[in-house]
């Protein structure tokens, strides 16, 4: 199934879903690092929103990188899927966790460098990333905007898996997802264009 022809088309359906929250000034929209940006950018402007951009890591299997296990969020916020780690020894979640915190740290500097710390207090942060397959990422940026003030959290995103959703459902305040195949597989699977997005490009929608 090839239901998006990209993210940008994807983010056009996600904001027409979202279209509650338009033209109110308590809402921000937070890309999540690197392929929720561009979803997100069409979200921002479908909505009037602001755009801004939150950095959270996945913590995938050393053997299988694509397999989460957990994920990684600003200010030390770390989330662990159940029952995943304790078929991976210490010291492999140990230089996993290293190595992608390096990584967070440096993609941090690279797109907020010139930009204010994020200001969510009181308002409602609407997280937006490409897909929901594991949830990992999206549970670590739920907890992340709540520890910076959020009064509500959305997570938003064109296609999930239903175990995601429903883990996320408990999560955030609300989970909006169009799509919920029961036979999920990947992200990649529902768009006919899915490019791996660029530092570059994501410096530019932000800006």
């Amino acid at each position: 199934m090839r239901a998006f022809r990209d993210r940008e088309r994807a983010g056009d359906l996600l904001g027409r879903t979202l279209s509650g929250y338009a033209d109110r000034s308590d809402v921000t929209v937070l890309g999540l690092v690197r392929g929720g940006v561009p979803v997100a950018a069409r979200v921002s402007q479908a909505l009037g929103a602001p755009l801004d951009v939150l950095v959270v890591r996945k913590l995938g299997v050393p053997w299988s990188p694509e397999v989460a296990f957990g994920a990684l969020g600003p200010g030390g916020v770390r989330v662990l899927n159940p029952g995943v780690p304790e078929r991976i020894g210490v010291d492999e979640v140990d230089a996993v966790v290293a190595y992608e915190q390096a990584e967070l740290t440096r993609r941090e500097l690279r797109y907020r460098a010139d930009r204010p710390p994020l200001d969510l207090l009181g308002r409602v942060a609407i997280v937006v990333d490409d897909g929901l397959a594991t949830g990992a990422t999206a549970a670590a940026a739920a907890t992340v905007v709540r520890q910076l003030g959020a009064a509500r959290t959305v997570l938003a995103a064109p296609v999930g898996a239903p175990e995601a959703i429903a883990w996320l459902s408990r999560l955030a305040d609300e989970v909006c997802c169009p799509l919920v195949p029961e036979d999920f597989g990947a992200v990649s699977r529902f768009y006919r264009s899915f490019e791996q997005v660029t530092d570059d490009e994501v410096v530019e929608l932000l800006h």
